[in-house]
């Protein structure tokens, strides 16, 4: 019986390790992989703004032209303008916390564009771009995070489920859907239903995210798992996590997987879209594994600076998801330098506008804590309503002499 194989090496890497026998290049070569994007990583713009043409993925954007283009380069710079305000107010003590997006616009923003109106995004807590593309108001995420609200949108008539706070849950959430679609017949052709979940590289260490692909395999579930590998699980870099890159990881539960360019808008349509085909069309699960960078910290109570080094982040910047779009634009002259004037205007009165909402928000009644947990009310939560209720009362009381 051949020895089962340690893992899959890059094109040009030589032979696998066999189980229980890495050989020293292969953990080298496998480490490479997870922190440089490897050989099989699927580029269509480079960082330079270049078009890298692919047999495989260009039939997915052939609809994109300059037009499109420049409207996925507004989608990234509204919504990193916005992430800067959300930052800013958050230092200013008008939010709880705030979970910075910055250097993932085009993850986000790419994948999003790629869902059609029936689809069911399911978020983790930072897919802010996400919530746009889905015609989630911006201003209806901040109570989330000013602690007023659980979600402050119509997750059904948005496609776009409520965030999740707790790592990895939200796959398991998704996979149930996904399977509920494809139990209701809604998958098989071009007109079929799909849905998206997204988590990050550290929640691919959770529990709930194998278990997720264990039952979206075996059901043929219509679900595309999007994991954004920013390289860092709060302080822990992806290579403590894993032997061999993420994507491949969906080998072992028999449904395909692919790393692209998680920097790269056009790269990231196209492969989602791409993904989002084959669960039409009951084929089941994909795995993606965004390749990106998490340039600000973990959430606004985290300081990078305790675990990573500069040069790292330098090194990022120069892949920056929006100035590569810009670059492609300008090089072919598909935008005016006074289309980027326009854009940038129009994404601070979007910034001004988030910020009026914030410091204007009233508070909220006690009694909005027991609202919108459950889709009916029941009589023990009625019960404790009137109780709390009557706690705060008996403070007023009490003051009256």
């Amino acid at each position: 019986m051949p020895s089962e194989q340690w893992t899959h090496p890059e094109p040009g890497d030589g032979p696998a390790a066999i189980a229980a026998q890495p050989s020293p290049e292969q953990v080298i070569a496998g480490l490479r992989a997870t922190s440089e994007g490897g050989a099989e990583l699927t580029q269509l713009l480079t960082p330079e703004g270049q078009r890298v043409p692919s047999t495989q993925f260009d039939p997915y954007v052939a609809d994109v032209d300059d037009e499109t283009l420049r409207n996925l380069y507004r989608d990234m710079v509204l919504v990193r303008r916005a992430d800067r305000e959300a930052n800013a107010m958050q230092r200013q003590g008008q939010l709880g916390i705030w979970v910075p997006l910055l250097g993932q616009e085009a993850a986000q923003v790419g994948s999003g564009r790629a869902l059609q109106p029936r689809d069911m995004a399911f978020p983790s807590y930072r897919e802010h771009g996400v919530a746009y593309t889905r015609g989630v108001d911006l201003r209806d995420l901040i109570g989330i995070f000013r602690c007023t609200d659980h979600s402050g949108w119509d997750y059904k008539a948005h496609g776009f489920h409520p965030y999740t706070i707790v790592i990895g849950n939200q796959v398991l959430n998704a996979t149930g859907y996904a399977m509920g679609q494809k139990f209701e017949g809604k998958v098989g052709d071009d007109d079929g239903e799909a849905t998206i979940c997204y988590f990050g590289d550290g929640a691919t260490s959770q529990g709930d995210v194998h278990e997720g692909f264990v039952w979206g395999a075996v059901y043929d579930a219509p679900l595309v798992f999007f994991c954004q590998n920013n390289q860092w699980a709060i302080s822990e870099p992806t290579e403590r996590q894993s032997r061999l890159p993420l994507y491949q990881r969906a080998r072992g539960y028999g449904f395909p997987g692919i790393r692209v360019d998680g920097n790269d808008v056009l790269a990231c349509l196209a492969v989602t879209r791409w993904a989002l085909e084959q669960c039409r069309h009951g084929n089941g699960p994909v795995l993606i594994e965004a390749f990106t960078y998490r340039m600000d910290a973990h959430t606004t109570t985290d300081d990078p600076t305790r675990y990573r080094l500069s040069d790292e982040l330098e090194e990022w910047k120069l892949k920056d998801p929006i100035e590569r779009v810009r670059a492609h634009l300008v090089r072919g002259g598909g935008a005016e330098p006074e289309f980027f004037d326009q854009v940038q205007a129009e994404a601070d009165e979007f910034a001004a506008q988030l910020r009026e909402h914030t410091f204007t928000m009233p508070e909220p009644p006690p009694e909005r804590i027991f609202s919108n947990v459950y889709a009916e009310s029941s009589p023990l939560l009625e019960q404790q309503r009137a109780e709390y209720l009557s706690y705060l009362d008996g403070f007023a009381t009490a003051g009256e002499h």
